[in-house]
């Protein structure tokens, strides 16, 4: 073990030393209060009428007036008979007044032996010192619950960024400016809805819980219903079922849902992540392209209020009408090989040795254009690309193209070189969709744990007819990232999966 690793084990044990030890001084204080009867637990509620930000907000009209707030005290600067500390609630920060001539000796000493991070609630008049800063004179306060536990005082490095994930109620405590992400978030979700309303579509659930995994290529999580005495799975996708309800009658339908793959985590998949799936009827691919550019560019424009979005040194003009390319189109683009060229499998293998591309033997020719896509062109497309002809191998459910029966009428959409959207001209026909399905089920006996099997019920559905319908399904967290500037898909997941410290 190097010098380094001993320091860090060292500094580990000084923190958890110290907080132990703080942690009994705050007990102390606790068990004094409740001595005294002033058990903050046993108080259950306290009236609040203004919120920091709105008194900042309308200080003009607020001035002199009697307020009540609540909030966790964060700062505190003795001054002696006066105190001055700052309290945050949800809104925003204000700073506090607290003189013993206003709230009694007495009170005033009890107050004094308070800790940063107790809740506290506050009654008293708005001012501005002679410094300028708003803030309220307190004529009373009182403790709401205490905190036995020290906040953190610095956040810095990789330990501290997993400690922010594990445990986001103490990072949203130290680090206000990350609400501001799930603020926006909310925003996005909300707004998506408001759109999708407005465009005339139905907001519907379907179950979490399936007797087969489908709509999506993923490995399921899978568990048993007692009662029922049968093997369950977690849904991957949302698109079998809503398709169903394209065929009871609804015209156009949504969905907004958690889907859970099991399958790896990274800076862009979490196993669970919130997907939004539509479904209309009469339209195709590119009445689906449309909608997404336009549903796209309004949340850039409603929820950020500008449709020019900056990540890092990048610059996203969404109101820039986004480009078309094919996959083929793509990788002439970047990797240099034209794919036109390739005819057979052997040659496609023989290229993707060539090019030190892994496949496995049950990838058929369409299969390797997605892997030479994937190696070469995907990081590449930075600017909203719909990138569209998708073989038919890696594509079970999208209807193919009439001129070309190897491709399919399907996109998606990249943005900084990340998926953000997939769409078909959704397939309808129940005899293609059978040997699609068949040929999945043959791939996962052959121990392909990502295809899915013979979903016989959706056949059954589709053979009393579906009409020509246009699908479309959005990562809503990794959108989220986007419009939010954020590195890693935990930063817009408030409780991301982490693996247990124990």
């Amino acid at each position: 073990m190097n010098e380094n690793n001993v320091n860090a084990i060292n500094e580990e044990i000084e923190i958890a030393e110290d907080i132990s030890s703080l942690k009994k001084v705050r007990l102390e204080k606790l068990e004094d209060m409740r001595a005294k009867g002033n058990d903050p637990f046993k108080i259950t509620k306290f009236d609040v009428d203004a919120k920091n930000a709105d008194i900042r907000a309308n200080f003009e009209e607020m001035e002199n007036k009697t307020v009540r707030i609540a909030g966790r005290m964060m700062s505190r600067r003795d001054m002696g008979k006066a105190n001055f500390i700052d309290v945050r609630d949800s809104s925003d920060r204000m700073q506090v007044y607290v003189r013993t001539d206003d709230i009694g000796a007495d009170e005033f000493a009890d107050f004094k032996k308070w800790d940063i991070g107790d809740i506290v609630g506050v009654e008293g008049f708005v001012f501005r010192t002679k410094r300028g800063e708003i803030s309220i004179h307190a004529k009373k306060i009182v403790m709401l619950s205490k905190s036995l536990l020290p906040l953190p005082e610095k956040w810095h490095g990789l330990k501290d960024m997993e400690t922010r994930y594990r445990q986001r109620y103490i990072d949203l405590i130290v680090n206000p400016d990350v609400k501001e992400t799930f603020v926006k978030r909310s925003l996005v979700i909300r707004e998506i809805r408001n759109w999708l309303d407005s465009q005339g579509f139905l907001e519907v659930e379907t179950p979490v819980l399936q007797t087969q995994a489908g709509g999506a290529s993923a490995r399921p999580f899978e568990t048993h219903h007692n009662a029922l005495n049968i093997d369950m799975v977690m849904r991957i996708s949302l698109e079998l079922y809503l398709k169903r309800l394209i065929v009871g009658g609804f015209d156009k339908v949504y969905e907004i849902g958690r889907v859970f793959r099991n399958e790896g985590i990274s800076l862009r998949h979490n196993p669970e992540f919130t997907l939004l799936e539509l479904y209309q009827a009469y339209t195709d691919i590119n009445g689906m392209m449309e909608l997404t550019e336009n549903l796209i560019r309004h949340l850039a424009v409603d929820v950020l209020k500008t449709p020019v979005v900056k990540c890092g040194d990048i610059e996203l003009d969404f109101s820039k009408p986004f480009e078309r390319l094919s996959m083929a189109d793509a990788v002439k683009k970047y990797a240099g090989i034209d794919w036109s060229e390739i005819e057979t499998l052997e040659q496609a293998r023989a290229l993707a040795k060539e090019h030190h591309i892994e496949y496995e033997e049950r990838h058929l020719k369409g299969d390797f254009l997605n892997l030479f896509f994937e190696e070469y062109c995907e990081d590449k497309l930075i600017a909203p690309t719909f990138i569209t002809d998708h073989p038919v191998e890696i594509s079970p459910l999208a209807k193919k193209r009439p001129d070309d029966p190897s491709l399919t009428e399907r996109f998606e959409l990249f943005i900084l070189g990340r998926e953000h959207a997939n769409a078909f001209s959704e397939l309808n026909d129940p005899i293609d969709q059978r040997e699609r399905f068949e040929a999945q089920a043959r791939l996962k006996a052959m121990g392909d744990d990502e295809a899915c099997g013979v979903d016989e019920d959706f056949l059954c559905a589709l053979e009393y007819g579906m009409p020509p319908t246009g699908g479309l399904g959005i990562g809503v967290d990794r959108l989220v990232m986007t419009l939010t500037e954020s590195a890693s898909i935990r930063d817009v997941l408030l409780f991301p999966t982490m693996k247990p410290l124990d």
